[in-house]
């Protein structure tokens, strides 16, 4: 996919939704031969849901299944069958008229699309209590997020390890994310530090950023930035509970659409 030329990336905090995050590919490469080449554009909902039906059609195969219907998948991640058609759609056509989907090959054509047939190398910024449990989810290893360096700039924690990863001092970061190969960079750290930093890593070769630093990024458009911010979920999560999931000028609190 060839990126547009798009301006700096200024994002005010009533700009961005709680917890949005964005997808694109991180570069143009080649089609995989297995993969077909997408017809159009998916949607950030679609590429959502996309890993919502990887994560069911791994159900179901742990369960001996081989053969899934639309329908099935639709009520496994609580969308319809019309839906799971057209996402999958987006992507070429995988399904037979009146078999459904093969579940096995289709694991494997949705984590070539996702980019989960790789491994990806992460650096871990910011060795506190975010970065400590984020270190031990072990899914991230499962889908080839491989964490192979941690960067702090405390003096008492460099040098101490995390399983077989050593924390570096963050001035190493350059020579650090170029000797392990890191493409992908995990920010937790205060927000004061934060752009700094973000701008190191891309300077070091990071393409990809998912920031839990309470501060909006402005990084080049070509640089993928994730933005999590935990208490904008909460209160996401107050507005529904608060309105009862009535609607208030035609917004819907539960999903947001008006």
């Amino acid at each position: 996919m060839i990126h547009k030329a798009r301006p700096l990336r200024t994002r005010s905090s009533g700009e961005t939704s709680a917890g949005t995050v964005r997808f694109r590919c991180l570069s143009p490469s080649p089609a995989s031969p297995s993969v077909p080449r997408r017809r159009s554009k998916p949607s950030e909902s679609t590429i959502r849901r996309l890993s919502l039906y990887l994560r069911a059609l791994e159900g179901l195969g742990e369960e001996g299944e081989s053969t899934a219907s639309s329908e099935l998948l639709a009520g496994r991640v609580g969308t319809t069958a019309a839906q799971v058609r057209k996402d999958l759609s987006h992507f070429g056509s995988f399904g037979k008229r009146g078999l459904g989907y093969e579940v096995a090959p289709l694991q494997v054509h949705l984590k070539e699309i996702l980019g989960l047939h790789r491994r990806w190398p992460v650096v871990l910024v910011g060795a506190g209590r975010i970065g400590s449990a984020l270190f031990e989810y072990p899914h991230f290893g499962a889908r080839g997020f491989e964490i192979v360096a941690i960067l702090d700039r405390d003096p008492a924690k460099v040098g101490r390890r995390w399983g077989e990863v050593e924390i570096s001092s963050m001035d190493e970061l350059e020579s650090v994310v170029h000797d392990r190969k890191a493409e992908l960079a995990i920010l937790t750290i205060p927000w004061d530090g934060a752009q700094d930093v973000a701008e190191a890593l891309v300077a070091a070769g990071v393409r990809g950023i998912l920031n839990f630093a309470p501060l909006q990024l402005r990084l080049p458009p070509e640089i993928e930035v994730n933005d999590v911010n935990l208490a904008l979920e909460m209160e996401a999560l107050s507005f529904a509970l608060h309105l009862g999931g009535s609607q208030v000028d035609g917004v819907d609190a539960r999903s947001g659409e008006g």
